[in-house]
Formats: C-alpha cells, sequence, structure tokens
C-alpha cells in the first residue's frame, strides 16, 4: 500500500494490522481524483482510521489536517507510523476511541469526513453513526461524507438532508459521497 498522489506519492505504508481491510489504492485514487480541489484546505475526520491512508491520503493532497479516529491500539500505532513516514504528522492528530464516542465529542464541524467501517459492522450500529453524525453539527455546511461498503452489504438509510454526489464502484467496495446542504 502506497500513497497515489500529493506530497507524499510513492511513499509506502506500514504493513496492514491484522483484521483490518484498508481501501485499495485504486479505489482511493479514483475517491480523490472525484474530489479534486475539495481536499485543498479540508478539515478531516477519519473515522475506522485502519491504517489512516485515506485521512493521510488527503493530507498528502492539501487538507489542512486530519483527525484518525480507531478503538484498536494496533490501528493507532500504525497510523502514527504512517504519519511518520509520510512527514505528515503535523497535520494529524491520532485518537484511540471508539467513532460514535469521538463524534458525540464534537470537535468539528469537518470540511470532509471519512467512513471506512468494516464490513462485518452491525447495520444498526451504521445507521446510528450516520444519523449522530447528522444531528451533531460534525459536518460543516457544503462539506462531504464519503462512505465505504462491501457491495453484498445493504446500503444503510442515510439521513435525509444528505445528498448523494457520487457512487464509485471498485471490485467488491462501493462508495459514496454525500454532500451536506
Amino acid at each position: 500500500m502506497r500513497i497515489v498522489a500529493g506530497s507524499a506519492k510513492g511513499t509506502r505504508l506500514a504493513p496492514v494490522p491484522a483484521g483490518t481491510r484498508p481501501m485499495s489504492d485504486r479505489a482511493r485514487e479514483g475517491l480523490f481524483s472525484s474530489l479534486g480541489e475539495e481536499v485543498e484546505e479540508a478539515r478531516v475526520l477519519d473515522l475506522f482510521a485502519g491504517t489512516g491512508a485515506i485521512g493521510i491520503e488527503a493530507l498528502s493532497r492539501g487538507a489542512a489536517g486530519a483527525l484518525f479516529v480507531d478503538p484498536a491500539p494496533a490501528a493507532v500505532k500504525t497510523i502514527g507510523e504512517n504519519l511518520r513516514r509520510t512527514k505528515l504528522t503535523a497535520r494529524g492528530t491520532v485518537r484511540r476511541v471508539e467513532a460514535m464516542r469521538a463524534v458525540r465529542e464534537g470537535r468539528g464541524p469537518f470540511d470532509l469526513v471519512l467512513l471506512d467501517p468494516p464490513y462485518r459492522l452491525e447495520q444498526a450500529h451504521l445507521e446510528a453513526l450516520l444519523q449522530e453524525i447528522a444531528g451533531q453539527g460534525v459536518v460543516s455546511p457544503g462539506g462531504r461524507v464519503v462512505l465505504s461498503r462491501s457491495t453484498r452489504t445493504y446500503m444503510p438509510v442515510i439521513p435525509l438532508n444528505w445528498q448523494l454526489e457520487r457512487r464509485l464502484s471498485y471490485g467488491d467496495s462501493i462508495v459514496f459521497v454525500f454532500r451536506i446542504p
């Protein structure tokens, strides 16, 4: 796994911790190509960060800062290592905490919220998290929420005011980009 573009382009990332399923390089490249300049100077929240690859890709492409959230100690260690490898430590903050708790703490608003949850995450838990994101003012007006899911899972119920902008398919993954009015 590597960073696809930007200031850290080509940097190889640390090995993936056991139990982590990161978004593929191809999917990340497609996602960020579709987002274009929207990433520049964005404040990013990377929930279920795993390796941190998605949020680090955003930093590499000019995001102002990123908060990486993951409850797994191995993931937190890997994210820290990947920030060091890419020389982006100054713009990234890593927290070992559950996604719901991080959202409820209200550290936003963020311009870009990234969710690549484990495919095994219960549908009800994911839907509750999405509703919490919508209700807590986590996303700035005009901001984006990116949700990655398996093509074999059901689409969660999405908050009413979220507007689907893009739907991108990569192998067994599907990436949804929502705009928040």
